[in-house]
């Protein structure tokens, strides 16, 4: 559980913020219009949506992490000439959406999205100090201006209100030099984030593969038998009073997202009697949710941590299953799909698992050999990617560092 330093620090980083005050004598305030200009997006409507053959239209979606990203994408039928084309080195930015945080979200287009059109809840900034701006876009300075024109209820910025931001612009030589820094940064952040990617593809192809008896490791063979979940795991019951003073519950994600951990500080409010300890390599599922694949290997963080009788935990029998094959085999399409087809009902809370047929479940499961070392190959890559997650965040955090000094002028470059 997260202590009250931490949460204290986190805090006290949030609070912190540029003041224009602040920067040095020999930077200027610029307004924004003064720096560029606004051009609005295409309007266009449902009709004019066709296949790749039409214009790709960039939207908010298309801005991932302060960078263009292709997947969500939509084309429209425009002749050319009816539209703003966007330019490398434009800033595309969000000016109208449904949810107020995603208002002033922005991207510098790249080489890829050059020529492309833009929605008419996007807005491109134009002009010669783009490279130093989208740094300072991404500050408490450019956020605040944002909100501050948003208005209480109205979720949209026009190009006047875009006109009026005020800006903190060093001189020519800082200037270029901080957007190198921070560029420079960027692109080490860029390069962190799509190799994750790469191995996230990699992992997901492992596991459909190794999972499923597709494609073996070296020194196993034979046929995968099919077996009911009995065979591999038994309930356990751990069961305890009600505690009289503050506890941490367990609880779990839909989608096979894990287990989280909840605290209780004030028991005696709790309706329920008794409780389920919960002890590392458990598998746990809640089967109020299980439908929507409610299910998880218990973290050596959990250990202790308490369930209600709505998350029934079990254990695996020894040189029969592995809790590290487990953890990657009840991921799979084909675990959600048995697990819906024991959870009768309607929809949310009236769909309830069967514990008696969940152990009944049949797969085709290797022996624990080839578990444990399905297992091992898995982890490893999980492991990799987590560090590499961790290495992305230390490069945003170390950037965040370098804009706090830079862009204030508290650090100087020349």
């Amino acid at each position: 559980m997260m202590n009250q330093t931490v949460i204290r620090n986190k805090l006290a980083n949030r609070s912190k913020t540029y003041e224009l005050t602040d920067i040095p004598r020999d930077w200027k305030i610029k307004r924004l219009g003064q720096l560029g200009k606004t051009v609005s997006g295409l309007t266009y409507s449902p009709n004019d949506v066709c296949d790749e053959t039409g214009v790709l239209v960039l939207r908010s979606s298309n801005v991932q992490g302060g960078q263009i990203s292709f997947g969500d994408n939509v084309f429209v039928k425009v002749k050319e000439g009816d539209y703003n084309p966007v330019v490398k080195g434009d800033i595309l930015i969000c000016v109208r959406n449904g949810s107020r945080s995603l208002i002033g979200k922005c991207a510098k287009i790249n080489e890829e999205a050059d020529g492309m059109a833009f929605g008419a809840f996007m807005a491109i900034f134009r002009g010669d100090y783009n490279d130093y701006l989208v740094h300072v876009f991404d500050t408490d300075i450019y956020n605040r201006e944002i909100h501050k024109n948003l208005g209480a209820t109205i979720n949209s910025i026009n190009g006047s209100n875009l006109k009026e931001f005020k800006i903190p612009l060093p001189p020519e030589p800082e200037r270029k030099a901080i957007a190198h820094v921070l560029s420079t940064a960027d692109a080490a952040i860029h390069t962190t984030e799509k190799l994750i990617a790469q191995k996230e593809l990699r992992k997901k192809w492992l596991m459909q593969q190794l999972l499923t008896g597709k494609k073996r490791l070296k020194g196993f063979g034979g046929e995968w038998e099919k077996q009911p979940l009995k065979n591999f795991i038994k309930q356990v019951s751990r069961k305890i009073d009600k505690p009289n003073h503050p506890y941490l519950g367990i609880g779990l994600r839909s989608h096979g997202k894990g287990t989280f951990l909840k605290p209780d500080e004030d028991p005696a409010k709790n309706s329920m009697d008794s409780f389920y300890v919960v002890r590392p390599n458990d598998l746990i599922v809640n089967i109020t949710f299980a439908w929507e694949q409610a299910i998880s290997i218990v973290r050596p963080e959990d250990d202790g941590a308490l369930a209600s009788h709505r998350f029934p935990t079990y254990t695996f029998k020894e040189g029969k299953g592995h809790p590290d094959f487990f953890k990657f085999f009840i991921l799979q399409p084909r675990m959600k799909y048995m697990l819906e087809l024991i959870s009768p009902g309607g929809a949310g809370r009236n769909r309830v698992m069967s514990k008696s047929d969940f152990v009944k479940l049949e797969f085709f499961v290797p022996d624990h050999e080839e578990q444990i070392a399905i297992g091992e190959v898995l982890l490893a890559t999980s492991k990799e990617i987590s560090l590499l997650k961790a290495k992305a965040e230390k490069l945003r955090e170390q950037k965040k560092g370098l804009m706090q000094q830079l862009l204030t002028g508290k650090k100087r470059l020349v």
